[in-house]
């Protein structure tokens, strides 16, 4: 796997190359701004962009912004310390595969790995908030374009809250094995391999 990073504080960026190559990817270049975050994937067409947020100038957001446009198959990860509504749903809107915090250290390998191999990954802390921050004025209807049912959608609104199956089954007088048999079906519905990009499509729409 082949990388760029870009970060504003360059005592970060060091940390972070340090850890992503520990754990055996390569980072092709680093970067401390937006703008250099698009010449340098315009170089060297990484397989994923980690891109801080808040940057002076242009932030990771237009950048990422940028890049899609130009190369809709790019991965974008965006790493930060903020956790900001506005930032989440406008990485969410911008196409960006991931979101997850600077604090979370451990986790920053296995989510390159994961956005590497074509999921969407978001973390714990950001997908709980994902809840307060959208509302779900016109999902019903787009979600029915895809043939997804009222009751399909009220459990799809219930997973995005993060409930699990059983406190789903409990809320809707259902059985945990006819809340698993409809998530089956919705996954299949959406062609979505799992909860996380049930969700992450939820919030997208």
């Amino acid at each position: 796997m082949r990388i760029v990073i870009v970060d504003d504080d360059s005592i970060v960026l060091m940390s972070l190359k340090t850890i992503i190559e520990a754990g055996g990817i390569q980072v092709l270049a680093t970067g401390k701004s937006g703008a250099e975050a698009v010449e340098l994937y315009e170089k060297h067409q990484p397989d994923i962009l980690l891109s801080d947020i808040r940057m002076e100038g242009m932030d990771g957001i237009a950048a990422a912004g940028q890049v899609l446009e130009k190369y809709p198959e790019a991965r974008v990860l965006f790493l930060t310390t903020f956790s900001d509504d506005e930032y989440v749903v406008n990485a969410l809107k911008c196409g960006a595969k991931g979101y997850i915090l600077k604090q979370d250290f451990e986790g920053i390998v296995p989510a390159l790995q994961a956005v590497y191999s074509g999921q969407s990954v978001f973390g714990g802390e950001i997908v709980n908030k994902l809840p307060s921050i959208q509302t779900t004025d016109t999902r019903a209807e787009k979600f029915a374009e895809k043939g997804i049912t009222e009751k399909e959608f009220e459990i799809i609104e219930l997973v995005a809250k993060g409930l699990s199956n059983r406190e789903i089954a409990e809320q809707l007088y259902l059985s945990e094995g006819t809340v698993r048999n409809y998530l089956s079906n919705i996954l299949d519905k959406l062609e979505l391999r799992d909860r996380t990009q049930l969700v992450v499509k939820y919030y997208r729409s």
